[in-house]
């Protein structure tokens, strides 16, 4: 029973500090240049009758911001976006699995011409959809393939974008039990606001000692015992002015 109070005791402190955070926050402007449209064109497996205006849920940055961007567009506009994102993530996923993949996506040395033809008969045998395949092959030239798994993540946080949900990763010393969770997601979803989905992710770190950690939307509420026994610490080794 001593561990679940422990993370317990860092729900309170958590609640308002979500609702300080949320009320302070800004949604930025989305950024658009030719170098995003470019990619889109370059992607779509061929011209719509009607174009049609896509609007990308989040601000990317980056490289990997840009690609994943121009594939959220195309694939939005090809309504295929959930069968492109699955298509990818099973790429990624395979290349986890077998170190031959992995170290061909990472190969400088490769051609551009040897590159593009292997991944356009990989996505070929795994009969991926257009989009896909013409995403790869342009990363391919590019040689960004190394750069992939990271193209995608940024791809996946627009499709839950999209969908309305929102990725919570939660870290405790054990599995957070399912009143706790409920209750975490209940007041995360009273700070987002109708039309968004918590998705809880947990993870597992004894290194904390006892409460939580809680990340999403790029913030991070650290309720953890490691970290208030740090702040003790230092607050004890500050000079006394007695």
């Amino acid at each position: 029973m001593a561990m679940p109070m422990r993370i317990r005791s860092g729900l309170p402190l958590l609640r308002p500090a979500l609702f300080v955070e949320s009320s302070s926050a800004s949604t930025p402007a989305l950024s658009s240049g030719s170098t995003l449209t470019q990619f889109t064109r370059t992607y779509a497996a061929a011209p719509a009758s009607k174009q049609q205006k896509v609007k990308v849920p989040l601000t990317m940055f980056g490289v990997s911001g840009n690609y994943a961007s121009a594939l959220y567009i195309a694939a939005v506009k090809a309504n295929v976006l959930d069968k492109v994102e699955s298509e990818l993530l099973t790429l990624v996923e395979a290349s986890k699995k077998s170190p031959t993949f992995a170290q061909f996506m990472k190969d400088a040395s490769v051609t551009s011409d040897a590159r593009v033809k292997a991944i356009n008969d990989i996505c070929s045998q795994a009969k991926f959809s257009d989009i896909t395949k013409n995403f790869m092959a342009v990363v391919a030239e590019a040689r960004r393939l190394g750069h992939v798994g990271r193209m995608v993540q940024r791809f996946s946080e627009l499709t839950m974008a999209h969908r309305g949900e929102v990725k919570v990763t939660v870290t405790t010393v054990i599995p957070l039990p399912l009143e706790e969770e409920k209750e975490l997601i209940e007041t995360l979803q009273e700070i987002l606001g109708q039309g968004k989905k918590v998705k809880v992710d947990q993870k597992i770190d004894t290194g904390i000692l006892g409460g939580l950690v809680v990340e999403f939307d790029q913030k991070v509420f650290d309720m953890s015992i490691r970290t208030r026994a740090r702040q003790m610490e230092r607050f004890l080794r500050q000079p006394s002015n007695l």
